[in-house]
C-alpha cells in the first residue's frame, strides 16, 4: 500500500480537504492519505469545514497536526500545497508541488473554487497512479 503525504503550512485547509477526498475515492488496499503542516493550526478553517460539509465530507472533527520528519519518511509521495520554503525535503521521495490559494478567511465563494480545484487534482493523481476504489472514478 502506498501513502500520499498532503503537506500545507498550517494542516487547516488545503491539505486536509486533499487528505479527505482521496480516502474518499482511493482503494484502501492500494493507497492513502495522511496530511500535516509546518505549522499546524489549532483547528480547521471553519469555511474550509463549511465548503467541505456541503459534498458531505465532515471535517469538523479533524485535527491539524505537526508535519514531523518521521510522517514524510514513511510516504511514498509528498504533495505541497503553499508551504514554500518549510515544505520537507526527503531525499528519494516523489514529490508535486499544487501551487492553491491558502482559503483561511477566504469568502466560502472562493473556498468552494478551491476545493473542486483540489477534487480534480485528486482525481487525477488517483486516476494516474491506479489507485481508485472499485465502482469510482
Amino acid at each position: 500500500m502506498k501513502t500520499v503525504l498532503f503537506a500545507c503550512l498550517h494542516n487547516a485547509g488545503r491539505s486536509q480537504m486533499a487528505a479527505a477526498f482521496f480516502d474518499a475515492r482511493a482503494d484502501p488496499a492500494k493507497a492513502r492519505a495522511v496530511s500535516a503542516g509546518t505549522r499546524p493550526a489549532d483547528k480547521v478553517h471553519p469555511e474550509v469545514v463549511e465548503a467541505m460539509r456541503e459534498v458531505e465530507i465532515d471535517l469538523g472533527g479533524a485535527t491539524p497536526r505537526l508535519l514531523e520528519p518521521k510522517i514524510a519518511e514513511e510516504a511514498d509521495l509528498l504533495v505541497t500545497m503553499g508551504c514554500g520554503e518549510e515544505c520537507p525535503f526527503v531525499p528519494g521521495l516523489a514529490r508535486e508541488d499544487w501551487e492553491l490559494p491558502d482559503p483561511k478567511g477566504q469568502p466560502v465563494e472562493l473556498v468552494r473554487r478551491i476545493r473542486e480545484e483540489i477534487r480534480s487534482r485528486v482525481l487525477s493523481l488517483l486516476d494516474r497512479h491506479g489507485w481508485h476504489r472499485a465502482g469510482l472514478r
